[in-house]
């Protein structure tokens, strides 16, 4: 899924203590999320969590 629709998502279901991370472990910024995929989510999608519960997305660049 497509980094910012995935963030888009995730606020619509009131989670708003979003963290995320370059999957590939370079450290980069995710500057642009709309150029990034997200590969990993550290809730499991349809857990119920409450609203502060801090959630990390791992993404990676579009097409790598």
């Amino acid at each position: 899924m497509v980094h910012q629709t995935a963030q888009d998502t995730m606020q619509a279901a009131g989670l708003y203590n979003l963290r995320e991370e370059d999957a590939t472990g370079r450290g980069r910024v995710l500057v642009l999320d709309r150029n990034w995929t997200t590969t990993a989510q550290g809730v499991p999608a349809g857990a119920s969590v409450d609203c502060l519960t801090e959630v990390l997305l791992s993404a990676v660049k579009i097409g790598e």
